[in-house]
C-alpha cells in the first residue's frame, strides 16, 4: 500500500518502475480479488456455519484479513496496493501520487470491485446480477465506519514509515480485529462498499445504506491523514 519508496527501498524498486498500465492492472486484479475474497468467503461461512452468525462472520474475517497480506504483498511493489479509494486519496493529499493517476486509480477500483463480486457469485452458482437489502444504518453505524477508516490509513501511514515490510500483515491483523471491534463490521473501503450493494449475501449492503458509509469513509481518511501527517511529521515529496 505504498506509493513512495520507503526507507529500506534496496528490497524492492521503486514505483515508477512500472507504467501506468501495469499499475493500473495491478489495483484491477487485486480489487477484484479482494471482493472475491469478501463475498465469496460469506458465502461459504454462511453456508457452512448453520444459522450461526458469529461463525459465520469468522469465516469472513479470517479469509478477508489472510487475502490482504496476500494481495498486497504481491500487488505493493507494482501499483502500492491500494484496492481501496479512500487510501487513495490519503496518498494524493499527500501528493505522493498525481491526482490524474489518483482518478484512474478510483475508477479501476471502482469497475474491478463490481467484478470481483461476479466472480464470487459465479463460483457459488448464485445469480451474477443482486442488489442486497442487508440495511446497515445509524449513527453507530457511521461513526463505527470513520474510525474503521481512520484505523486503516494509520496503519498504512504508520507501518510505511517505521517497519514497511511489515504492511501486508500490520493491514491484514488490523482488518481481522476491525470486523469484530466495529459496529459495521469494518468496510472502511468506498469501492469495496460500492460493490457489496450488488451482492444480496452474507457480506450485502443495501444501496440505501452505502452513502453514509462512504461518507464516513472519506472523513476517516482525511482525519487520518492530516493527523498522522502532523504526528510523523515526516515530508512528502511532490508527485511528478
Amino acid at each position: 500500500m505504498r506509493d513512495t519508496v520507503a526507507a529500506d527501498a534496496s528490497l524492492e524498486p521503486p514505483l515508477e518502475h512500472y507504467d501506468v498500465a501495469r499499475r493500473l492492472a495491478a489495483e484491477a486484479l487485486g480489487t477484484a480479488l479482494l471482493l472475491a475474497i469478501v463475498i465469496g468467503s460469506g458465502i461459504m461461512g454462511e453456508r457452512l456455519a448453520g444459522g450461526n452468525d458469529a461463525i459465520a462472520l469468522l469465516g469472513n474475517t479470517l479469509a478477508t484479513g489472510a487475502g490482504l497480506v496476500v494481495l498486497i504483498t504481491i500487488f505493493g511493489p507494482v501499483s502500492g496496493a491500494h484496492f481501496n479509494p479512500a487510501v487513495t486519496l490519503a496518498f494524493a493529499l499527500r501528493r505522493e501520487i498525481g491526482w490524474r493517476l489518483a482518478g484512474g486509480y478510483v475508477l479501476t477500483q471502482l469497475i474491478a470491485g463490481v467484478a470481483g463480486v461476479w466472480l464470487a457469485h459465479a463460483m457459488f452458482a448464485e445469480p451474477i446480477w443482486q442488489v442486497s437489502t442487508k440495511l446497515r444504518a445509524g449513527p453507530a453505524q457511521g461513526l463505527s465506519e470513520v474510525v474503521a477508516t481512520f484505523g486503516l490509513v494509520a496503519c498504512i501511514l504508520g507501518s510505511l514509515r517505521f517497519r514497511p515490510e511489515a504492511t501486508p500483515t500490520i493491514v491484514g491483523l488490523y482488518i481481522t480485529s476491525a470486523y469484530w471491534f466495529t459496529a459495521s463490521t469494518s468496510f472502511a473501503n468506498p469501492a469495496v462498499t460500492i460493490a457489496r450493494t450488488i451482492s444480496d449475501t452474507f457480506a450485502g449492503i443495501a444501496p440505501a445504506s452505502a452513502p453514509q458509509f462512504i461518507l464516513a469513509q472519506l472523513i476517516g481518511a482525511v482525519l487520518a491523514t492530516l493527523a498522522f501527517g502532523w504526528l510523523l511529521g515526516g515530508r512528502s515529496r511532490q508527485a511528478p
